[in-house]
């Protein structure tokens, strides 16, 4: 018999639609919850590791992202210049296991269709443009929620996964918010030239980090990465402008890159931060997952692959037991905090050293890093 039978999920995100599938799979009633007025269609990029193709063939949608997105194998790393020589091609640790690709780049916004799509087909309720704004975890009946300026009925558990700015975070009392770590990064999606069949990083010239990752037939996501700056309030031009001239010094298909940011595609910017909640995510019959628990910078790509592990081993022990009590919150995070501690930790420094103009040994890192993403969560 499961702990609950009602669980409110706030967040339409990957973790929040990750818990949402798996509750509805064990039959749980399931409400998400996202303040946003509809899923965003808005976005880059996504670097998936094969961890996080592992979760998402849990989930029961590998099929549909393979269709969607690009699988590769491997890193080339290439030097600025006019030649872009490939100074490296190294091999990636299938973190996934055998089954399934190194990597695979996709089109956020597609990622975030089908786990709705995924959700909805199996009986979970999304309500957009519901703004959480109060909780009360005070009742032996459960949890109720505030949305709107009204009270929901009590849920049994409560899961947030509101994201970097969550609200759930704050109303239960945790004060641990994001932190810039110095770093920003340009992103854009462009056209993919047919020599670009995997991730391919420039590392010196004018950028910390000039790359790109395939993630269609016809795809791909380009970004730089640069010391943080205000750019939020330059215009659609003026931040194509940007990305032309920071990326002067990079050739191959960075030329393609430029002459596809001439001619109008979108740029977003944003800021590198991190934060860890240290343990407990809980408090009471609430919990918090994904970003609203921990975020890095992208620098080892296992953003979207931690927040969905979490809510896997979340409702993995959620469903065999009967209790919402301390043995389930101890066995939670038993399986999460140190995974997801390793992972912050190595993302900020790699982006430290770069700050910092230090030669750390970052393969040994990454490696290190794919090793242990390559044991099951």
């Amino acid at each position: 018999m499961s702990a609950v039978n009602k669980v409110a999920v706030v967040g339409a995100g990957a973790a929040g639609l990750a818990a949402a599938i798996l509750l509805r799979e064990a039959d749980l009633h399931v409400d998400v919850y996202d303040a946003k007025p509809e899923l965003s269609a808005l976005g880059s990029g996504i670097t998936l590791q094969g961890n996080a193709l592992r979760v998402l063939d849990r989930l029961g949608v590998w099929d549909e992202v393979r269709k969607l997105g690009f699988p590769f194998e491997g890193l080339n790393l290439r030097a600025p210049g006019p030649e872009a020589k490939v100074v490296a091609a190294l091999e990636e640790v299938k973190t996934g296991g055998p089954d399934y690709p190194a990597g695979m780049g996709m089109y956020r916004p597609d990622l975030a269709k089908v786990l709705l799509a995924r959700a909805e087909s199996l009986g979970a309720r999304a309500h957009f443009g519901s703004e959480v704004t109060g909780l009360d975890d005070s009742g032996e009946a459960g949890v109720t929620l505030t949305i709107n300026g009204a009270t929901t009925e009590p849920y049994d558990l409560v899961i947030g996964a509101d994201g970097l700015n969550s609200a759930v975070r704050s109303l239960i009392g945790i004060d641990t918010k994001p932190q810039p770590t110095g770093m920003g990064i340009w992103r854009t999606i462009v056209s993919r030239p047919a020599e670009v069949t995997t991730s391919e990083l420039y590392y010196g010239g004018p950028v910390y980090i000039a790359g790109y990752t395939p993630t269609g037939e016809d795809a791909m996501y380009a970004f730089l990465v640069e010391d943080a700056q205000d750019r939020f309030g330059v215009s659609p031009e003026e931040a194509a402008r940007v990305m032309v001239e920071e990326s002067s010094a990079y050739h191959g298909p960075w030329d393609t890159i430029r002459a596809d940011l001439s001619s109008g595609t979108g740029v977003n910017y944003t800021h590198f931060t991190s934060h860890l909640v240290s343990a407990p995510w809980n408090r009471g019959r609430v919990v918090i997952i994904g970003d609203a628990a921990h975020s890095c910078p992208p620098t080892v790509a296992q953003g979207a692959a931690q927040a969905m592990e979490d809510a896997l081993v979340l409702v993995e022990e959620l469903i065999k037991r009967d209790a919402v009590d301390q043995d389930l919150w101890d066995a939670f995070h038993g399986r999460r905090i140190e995974r997801a501690t390793a992972v912050v930790e190595a993302s900020v420094q790699l982006g430290q050293w770069q700050l910092d103009h230090v030669q750390g040994d970052a393969p040994a890192l990454l490696h290190g890093i794919a090793q242990r993403m390559a044991e099951p969560a």
